[in-house]
């Protein structure tokens, strides 16, 4: 009889089993219901590697929110060539619907829309204004200041949000490929906000470098919002993520069996649910072996390396793959540019921007003690497999 592959590996995919977030959701909660009462609430953010399950907070959060009442759009931030601006005016705009079905609007429902004609007409190319049957209130959120702007629009759907005592609650991954000035923007935005006391919150995720980036944008983004790091499961909450997925189609794994999947997985919430996908495709019977685990390693090693880590590879220039290999070869991670200099037998100054092009693509970043890492876990190991594929 067929029984259905209970693992997700998909990019932002929600687990089956969502181990080892509880204490994160349950803060997350926390926000969205204060807001849902109409009271403000402080923004979060969440940062950590590729395929820890930040995408997936974010998703597990928002049908909460829904769940409870909280009006919400999400927005994925692509590359800086497409206008967030844009993106921002059509989901303010869809916001801003959801909160004023009511068959008369009041005047200060017209004013928001207004508003938001207004900066729509300046900064959308979408042609959505034509729905918006306000005219446009000048002066205010189309002044061609950006953050000026932002912050007149967000705190137009504030007060809507208020008066209609609902909560708002805004989505944006990716968040470290915004323009620094449309997040200067955001930040002094969610800042009006919550001097205003309006329930409207930011739920954001993004690599680690989205730390560094928010205090050299804002001095005060620490306060502004709870930043959150994702990082890999501990040995007991992987564990559950690998077996409970099994156990809910009558499945399980013997105790080595377990062991080893973590200490090649390492916890890691992506590698986790790979490997699982794999394993199942190999079994046999109702228990999954030490036996099956190894024999599913091939195959789970070729599809990160093809769907994971390859994607990322092919967008690295000779010379910033160079330093790439360097940074392995200084034999553990984190480790210093002084450190990737001497294996590459250059000055430290001549490197300097290879590492500001490596930190901008978002394949390294810099750790808080000054040192560099990969942003993609095992990131090291695969650059290893492809150039030295004999051992």
């Amino acid at each position: 009889m067929f029984v259905p592959n209970p693992y997700r590996p998909g990019a932002g995919e929600t687990p089956t089993y969502l181990a080892g977030r509880d204490k994160t959701l349950e803060e997350g909660e926390k926000i969205l219901t204060t807001i849902s009462y109409g009271y403000p609430a402080r923004s979060e953010i969440f940062y950590g590697l590729r395929g820890v399950g930040k995408t997936v907070l974010l998703n597990r959060l928002m049908d909460i929110g829904i769940e409870r009442g909280i009006v919400s759009e999400s927005i994925e931030i692509e590359n800086r060539s497409k206008s967030f601006q844009s993106e921002l005016a059509l989901k303010v705009y869809k916001l801003m619907a959801q909160l004023s079905r009511t068959k008369q609007l009041e005047a200060y429902m017209i004013r928001a829309l207004g508003i938001l004609k207004a900066f729509s007409l300046k900064y959308s190319n979408d042609g959505f204004t034509t729905e918006i049957s306000v005219d446009p209130v000048q002066g205010i959120a189309n002044t061609g200041n950006i953050s000026n702007d932002i912050s007149e629009l967000f705190l137009a759907l504030g007060s809507v949000a208020k008066h209609q005592k609902k909560g708002v609650a805004i989505f944006i991954d990716e968040m470290q490929i915004l323009r620094v000035a449309d997040m200067e923007a955001l930040f002094v935005a969610i800042h009006r906000v919550n001097q205003k006391g309006y329930p409207l919150v930011l739920f954001g995720a993004g690599l680690p470098k989205i730390i560094k980036i928010a205090g050299r944008v804002k001095s005060y983004a620490e306060r502004l919002f709870l930043f959150v790091k994702i990082g890999s499961l501990d040995k007991e909450s992987a564990a559950l993520a690998l077996t409970k997925p099994a156990e809910g189609l009558g499945i399980s794994y013997t105790p080595d069996a377990i062991n080893e999947v973590l200490r090649i997985t390492e916890g890691y919430p992506y590698f986790l649910q790979e490997y699982g996908s794999q394993i199942w495709d190999l079994k046999q019977d109702n228990t999954i072996t030490l036996g099956t685990v190894k024999a599913a390693y091939r195959e789970f090693e070729s599809r990160i390396d093809e769907s994971f880590f390859r994607v990322r590879y092919e967008k690295a220039t000779h010379r910033e793959l160079e330093f790439m290999l360097a940074m392995v070869k200084t034999g553990a991670l984190p480790c210093t540019i002084r450190q990737v200099a001497n294996i590459l037998h250059v000055k430290l100054q001549s490197i300097s921007v290879l590492r500001a092009q490596l930190i901008h693509k978002g394949f390294i970043y810099d750790s808080s003690r000054g040192e560099i890492d990969f942003t993609v876990p095992q990131f090291g190991e695969y650059l290893k497999r492809v150039s030295y594929p004999h051992g």
